[in-house]
């Protein structure tokens, strides 16, 4: 069979086998765990998942046969300036939560289609892509001042319009992705070592600086027992969900707990999913992420292309931080700030701009001769 001049098994070698396998796996159980709380969640849920892993999947598969280089190299400034033009749009008309479900300005409503999207998922693919080309062009001067300035800037007005808009918890993926793919491009440890002993110097006074509620917001995060019946009230309902599921679950239609946790298809869907089919359900999402950020890493480890190990660097980096901040997130341990699972949190941009994301790598996947699989080029 034959796909644009290319037979569909040529195509399906630049689709990697293990990141494949582990994306059906999280996308497959989470529609079945919508489904068996369509009745709480609403049919509409469920519609938007379905239907945003198919396109995805479809966008994947596009994306994973098209050479990485050709977004990098020739649309890295067109995509930089849409993302700023996306972000600021989403700052002055952004939507405060009516019907989102969230308190932040992240969200654009198109009114045409009545649907709502977040452009700062859409802008982590740009922001990879032409991160990780700014750092190719300076890498012979990647540790001078100047280059880091201008590396500086560059995320500065990406992530600086992020928290603007009050999505803090974005805005620390971004944070968490810049580190790593400057850690992986290169960068002097002493840099690292001189942030982070800036950050804990100026600490006290920024943290002087926050009202009352902020701190304690901050202090019940990471101690909810202190306030059951406010701050902490998710993150506690969010451990009963957890704990009610025992080992094998209360079933596809069963769990009461998660019925009144708000965000329970969302930032804590990790919580359905183990009341519903307790610690077998949860371990298995788990291991299944780590399998997939293990696979990335080794893909970004193998490339001999330099931009194409900083944007696998960068995706794995992203889904790391956010599995681990949303796992703790629903265990109680770190503060409630807002964080998709990948590919298992109910949402049409998030789970969409994951599917683009790893079409990506899958891409860097393909367009490689050194890989674990060894395969007939």
């Amino acid at each position: 069979m034959k796909m644009f001049g290319m037979s569909l098994g040529d195509r399906l070698k630049h689709v990697d086998p293990i990141l494949f396998s582990c994306t059906a796996i999280l996308s497959l159980i989470s529609i079945i765990t919508i489904y068996g709380a369509v009745d709480n969640f609403g049919k509409s849920k469920l519609e938007m998942q379905i239907a945003m892993t198919i396109v995805g999947s479809i966008a994947l598969f596009i994306i994973a046969n098209v050479d990485y280089r050709f977004f990098v190299d020739r649309f890295a400034i067109v995509m930089f300036l849409a993302s700023v033009f996306l972000l600021a749009l989403t700052l002055l008309f952004g939507t405060t939560g009516e019907n989102i479900e969230t308190a932040n300005r992240s969200w654009i409503r198109i009114p045409i289609v009545n649907v709502a999207i977040q452009p700062s998922e859409f802008v982590k693919i740009a922001f990879v892509c032409t991160f990780a080309k700014h750092i190719e062009l300076v890498k012979k001067e990647l540790n001078r001042p100047k280059s880091l300035l201008f590396l500086a800037l560059h995320a500065l007005v990406i992530v600086g319009l992020i928290l603007l808009s009050g999505d803090l918890g974005v805005a620390l993926v971004y944070f968490c992705i810049i580190v790593v793919m400057l850690f992986c491009a290169g960068l002097s440890g002493w840099y690292f070592v001189g942030a982070t002993a800036l950050l804990l110097v100026a600490f006290p006074f920024l943290w002087e600086l926050l009202r009352v509620d902020q701190q304690n917001r901050v202090i019940f995060g990471f101690q909810p027992e202190l306030d059951p019946n406010g701050v902490g009230m998710q993150a506690l309902m969010s451990r009963d969900a957890i704990a009610n599921g025992g080992m094998w679950g209360r079933g596809l239609h069963g769990g009461g707990i998660y019925e009144d946790l708000p965000a329970s298809h969302t930032d804590f869907i990790f919580s359905t999913v183990c009341e519903k089919f307790g610690f077998f359900g949860g371990m298995l999402v788990v291991l299944t992420l780590v399998v997939l950020a293990l696979r990335l890493i080794w893909i970004a480890y193998s490339s001999r292309d330099f931009v194409g190990k900083l944007i696998c660097s960068g995706i794995a980096a992203m889904i790391i931080f956010q599995t681990a901040e949303n796992l703790w997130m629903c265990l109680g341990l770190v503060p409630v700030i807002g964080i998709t699972l990948p590919f298992m949190s109910a949402g049409g941009s998030s789970v969409f701009a994951i599917y683009f994301l790893i079409g990506l790598a899958h891409s860097v996947y393909g367009h490689e001769k050194r890989f674990f699989f060894k395969r007939k080029q």
